[in-house]
C-alpha cells in the first residue's frame, strides 16, 4: 500500500475517534473570515478545551460512516472547519454561535451531540441554553427558595408575637 493511502487512513481514524469520543462536535463553514478572525476564534475554543480542526470533506465522509454518524455527510460541502469537545456539550455550540453573531461570514452547518447528528437549528438551541455554572445557580436558586421562605415565615410570626407581647 502506498505511503499517502497509508496516511489518509490514519487521519480519517483520527477523525472517527474524535467523533465518537466528543460530547459535542460542530460543523462551520469559515470562508469569508480572515486571518485574524480564525485567529480570534480559534484562541477562544482552545482557551475552552475545544479541538478546532479543518479537514478534507472526503476523508471526514469516510470517517463519519466509521464512526456511525452518515447523516452528518450532508453538511459536509465547501470548506469546512470541525470543533471537537470532549467535556463540556454546549460550549462548541455557544462559542461559535456567539461567533457568528458577530462575524456573519462563520456559518454553522451541523453538529453531533452525545453520538447524535443534530440539524443547525438542534445545535443553536444548544448554544441558547445557559453555560453549565448558570444552570447550577439557577439550581441552587431553586432549591434555596423552600428554606429561604420557612424563614422569612418564621421570622414573621416571631415579629408578629413580639410585637403583641409589647
Amino acid at each position: 500500500m502506498s505511503k499517502a493511502v497509508e496516511m489518509k487512513k490514519q487521519v480519517v481514524d483520527e477523525i472517527a475517534a474524535k467523533l465518537r469520543e466528543s460530547v459535542s462536535t460542530v460543523v462551520v463553514d469559515y470562508r469569508g473570515l480572515n486571518v485574524a478572525e480564525v485567529t480570534e476564534l480559534r484562541k477562544q475554543l482552545r482557551d475552552a478545551g475545544i479541538d478546532f480542526k479543518v479537514y478534507k470533506n472526503t476523508l471526514t465522509r469516510r470517517a463519519a460512516e466509521a464512526a456511525e454518524l452518515a447523516g452528518l455527510n450532508d453538511a459536509l460541502t465547501g470548506p469546512n472547519a470541525i470543533a471537537f469537545s470532549k467535556e463540556d456539550v454546549v460550549a462548541p455550540a455557544k462559542i461559535l454561535n456567539d461567533f457568528a453573531k458577530k462575524h456573519e461570514a462563520l456559518e454553522i452547518k451541523a453538529g453531533v451531540i452525545e453520538g447524535n447528528v443534530a440539524t443547525l437549528e438542534e445545535v443553536k438551541a444548544l448554544a441558547e441554553l445557559p453555560s453549565r455554572e448558570g444552570l447550577l445557580s439557577m439550581l441552587l436558586s431553586v432549591l434555596q427558595a423552600p428554606i429561604r421562605n420557612l424563614a422569612l415565615a418564621t421570622k414573621a410570626v416571631a415579629d408578629q408575637k413580639e410585637e403583641q407581647g409589647a
